[in-house]
């Protein structure tokens, strides 16, 4: 019996064995990137004048989120999006506590109760233009921006390449899931597996829209060269600073309240500079 005929079970069980590894990251990935169960239940409760907001989906879904006005002269309506085991009231409130002169509005993902039907990153995408399109013609705000922590940076960057915002602070945002994975995963062919891939830097390159970044200092889950390799990208950053913490526990960081109001009030400043859109063609 030859060399090659011995090596020939080895070589067909550790291809099975990599097909069972690869085919079983593909069949949890949702699971992973949409850990709804985390967010589910709010730890805090909303303030007496929280107002409740109800949209439908074009395909059908009841999405639930949460309106806090401003509770001092307003200077503009945030839209968060949270990151994927941040409960959305939780997040308002969050938002709201740190900018209190703003309106504050944050949807349930789409799958999270008690929103209805099943996350995806088309999904959310879709849902958080139609959260903008229906708060911008209910509210008729001054300016509009949104704050997106985590994997709800990368739902922010979607909202900043199709609507108009006049700003964005993205928190310990990534450039992609993609690069990500492929970071975590370097075994697995992540092109062809990777069903939500969040492409923020795609999103926002060439962009003209005004960019704050705040990043984690000790951030195990999107390591520092992912926000840095989004920062060179952006047309018009405005802001870029790193507030100590992990990942997750820089959101307990009193710090990140002043960064927080700095990256508006440079979003504010940005935005009051930037070129208006052209006007539409006439027929």
């Amino acid at each position: 019996m030859g060399i090659a005929s011995l090596m020939l079970p080895w070589i067909l069980g550790g291809a099975a064995a990599y097909g069972v590894l690869v085919g079983g990251l593909y069949l949890i990935q949702d699971g992973l990137l949409f850990p709804r169960s985390a967010a589910r239940i709010a730890r805090f409760p909303l303030p007496p004048h929280h107002e409740r907001l109800m949209l439908q989906s074009a395909d059908g879904h009841r999405l639930v989120g949460t309106l806090l006005r401003a509770q001092m002269p307003e200077r503009g309506l945030v839209i968060g999006f949270p990151g994927n085991a941040w409960n959305a009231d939780d997040y308002a409130v969050f938002l709201s506590q740190r900018l209190p002169d703003f309106h504050v509005a944050v949807f349930h993902y789409r799958g999270y109760a008690p929103s209805e039907g099943e996350p995806s990153e088309q999904a959310l995408f879709a849902d958080a233009r139609l959260v903008f399109d229906v708060l911008v013609r209910g509210l008729a705000p001054e300016r509009v921006y949104a704050v997106g922590a985590s994997l709800g940076s990368g739902v922010a960057a979607h909202l900043a390449s199709a609507r108009r915002l006049d700003g964005a602070v993205l928190l310990t945002p990534f450039d992609s899931i993609f690069a990500l994975a492929r970071r975590r995963y370097p075994f697995a062919p992540v092109r062809w597996l990777l069903k939500h891939p969040f492409r923020s830097d795609l999103h926002l390159q060439g962009r003209d829209v005004p960019i704050a970044l705040i990043a984690a200092s000790d951030d195990a889950v999107v390591p520092r060269e992912h926000t840095d390799a989004l920062h060179r990208i952006l047309r018009r950053p405005v802001l870029y600073e790193i507030v100590e913490g992990t990942h997750s526990g820089v959101y307990d960081n009193p710090a990140l309240d002043a960064v927080l109001r700095r990256a508006l009030d440079a979003l504010e400043g940005a935005a009051q500079t930037r070129t208006p859109p052209a006007p539409a063609a006439v027929d």
